[in-house]
């Protein structure tokens, strides 16, 4: 961790928050879910802006929200 506190330092951020069931969905996807951190509706994680996050996060984006940090 920085002195600042922040998990990624010197990286800006996003909070990236679960807002739909992946029931139904496709196993990929759910697996994406787990690799950004998520699992349930209303979970969230801080997240560093990186490519590879953001490809992730666009596979799943009818599941989620994206807020900058």
């Amino acid at each position: 961790m920085a002195k600042d506190g922040s998990r990624f330092p010197n990286e800006s951020c996003v909070r990236v928050t679960q807002v739909k069931s992946a029931i139904g969905s496709k196993p990929m996807h759910r697996g994406t879910l787990r690799a950004l951190g998520l699992g349930r509706i209303g979970k969230s994680r801080i997240l560093p802006d990186r490519p590879e996050i953001r490809g992730m996060i666009h596979l799943v984006s009818h599941l989620i929200e994206v807020v900058p940090q």
